[in-house]
């Protein structure tokens, strides 16, 4: 008996001898490639969750020196971020932030650059919207209607229309093109929330052109 399952278990060597000879190397790459494949998913993870966490830091480093007022250490903090994370919504979100701190401190060229660098970088399209709303109010202050114009020209998500038309009529009333501006203020006020602040002054710009509009009720 223990004979004959000695046998039994030979043949069943045997078997699976023959079987890794003609399958093994098959089987081996199979699982180099999943365990492989594997490997690279978590060190990928690994690395965007790094990259993320290195480029929330930048952009701290920005916000924080907006809030100061540090024109230079905005500046160099930018470049800091674009230099290794330029198409990341961080870096996106530094330069809008870069940009109206320059802005407000009178540096025009300097936060078109910024406003710029966001619009050749970033593929989303609320972004892009509000950087071009920023840079048209850089254009339009430093005297260059026709750019601000251009700027406010490329479609947009739906809920920046009415904002773009509102930016468009006040680039246009001062170029002294009344009637245009005027259909650009109505288009926005149609557009906009009924109860929104933005809203209100442009109605407010329309009765200065002429126009009533009917404006909600406050509420109580």
């Amino acid at each position: 008996m223990a004979k004959h399952l000695d046998l039994e278990e030979q043949e069943q060597l045997d078997q699976l001898k023959h079987f890794w000879a003609k399958y093994g190397n098959a089987i081996s790459w199979v699982l180099i490639v999943v365990f492989g494949s594997f490997a690279a998913w978590n060190g990928w993870n690994w690395y965007q969750r790094n990259q993320g966490a290195k480029a929330a830091a930048l952009y701290e480093e920005v916000e924080r020196a907006a809030l100061a007022k540090d024109l230079e250490r905005t500046e160099r903090s930018l470049a800091d971020m674009r230099s290794g994370f330029a198409r990341t919504t961080y870096a996106a979100q530094a330069g809008l932030l870069a940009g109206k701190v320059l802005f407000e401190a009178g540096q025009h060229d300097k936060a078109r650059a910024a406003l710029q660098g966001v619009l050749d970088t970033t593929q989303d399209d609320g972004l892009q919207a509000v950087a071009r709303l920023r840079l048209a109010s850089v254009e339009l202050e430093a005297g260059r209607a026709d750019a601000a114009l251009q700027a406010l020209q490329t479609p947009a998500p739906a809920a920046f229309e009415p904002l773009l038309a509102d930016r468009r009529g006040d680039v246009l009333m001062s170029q002294g093109k009344t009637d245009e501006a005027k259909a650009q203020y109505q288009a926005a006020w149609k557009g906009l929330e009924p109860r929104s602040e933005v809203r209100r002054l442009v109605a407010i710009k329309l009765a200065a052109l002429g126009v009533s509009v009917e404006q909600p009720e406050a509420r109580s």
